[in-house]
C-alpha cells in the first residue's frame, strides 16, 4: 500500500500495490503492520457498506464526538463517488479546511479519515457502493453532522446533489457548541 498525505494533517489517500499476471491481480486492502508503520489506526470494530442508487446522491457531513470518535477507511467498490473530509480539530494547522478525491471501482483508491474529521461524499455514477472500515461502534448520542453546503467550510462539490436525506439537509450551519468542537479539541490535544 502507498499512503499518500493529503493537504489535511493526518489524512491520507491510500493506493493499493497490485501484484498481477494474466489472471488478474492481488492487493491488500488492509495490513495491520503497514498501517502501524505509517502511524495509522490498526483496530477496526465495524465494516459498513452503503449503496446509492442515483448519481448525485449526497451523504454527509458526518462524525462522532469522543469517546466514540471514529477513524474511517473508505473505498468505492462499485461505480464512482467523490469523497470529502473536513478537519474539525481546532489545534490542527488544517482546521476548517477540506479535501476531496474521486474514489471509484477502477482506481481502487481509499480515503483514510482520522478522528476529528467530518466525512461525506456525492455519487458520480448510479449504483455507487462504498465500503468502510470503522474504528468505533455507531453511537447515536455522539453523532453529529454539518451541512454539506455550509459556507464555513466552503466545499466545492463537483456536481449539484439530486438526493440528500432530510437529516443531512437539516444539519445546522457550523456552530462550535453544537458540533462539539471543544470536545474534539480536548480529545486530540
Amino acid at each position: 500500500m502507498q499512503f499518500l498525505p493529503t493537504p489535511l494533517s493526518g489524512a491520507f489517500t491510500i493506493e493499493l500495490e497490485k501484484r498481477g499476471d494474466d489472471r488478474g491481480f492481488f492487493a491488500r486492502y488492509f495490513c495491520e503492520d503497514e498501517f502501524a508503520q505509517a502511524g495509522l489506526e490498526t483496530r477496526f470494530k465495524q465494516i459498513n457498506t452503503s449503496l446509492s442508487a442515483r448519481a448525485g446522491t449526497l451523504r454527509g457531513m458526518h462524525y462522532q464526538l469522543p469517546p466514540s470518535a471514529e477513524v474511517k477507511v473508505v473505498r468505492c467498490i462499485r461505480g464512482s463517488l467523490w469523497d470529502v473530509i473536513v478537519d474539525l480539530r481546532p489545534q490542527s494547522p488544517s482546521f476548517g479546511k477540506w479535501f476531496g478525491a474521486e474514489l471509484n471501482a477502477e482506481n481502487r483508491t481509499m480515503m483514510y479519515v482520522p478522528r476529528g474529521f467530518a466525512h461525506g461524499f456525492i455519487t458520480l455514477s448510479d449504483d455507487a457502493e462504498a465500503l468502510y472500515l470503522v474504528s468505533d461502534t455507531y453511537d447515536p448520542k455522539s453523532e453529529r453532522g454539518m451541512r454539506y453546503d455550509d459556507p464555513w467550510h466552503g466545499i466545492v462539490w463537483p456536481r449539484e446533489p439530486v438526493e440528500v436525506s432530510d437529516k443531512d439537509r437539516n444539519w445546522p450551519l457550523f456552530d462550535k457548541d453544537f458540533h462539539g468542537i471543544d470536545l474534539i479539541g480536548k480529545a486530540f490535544a
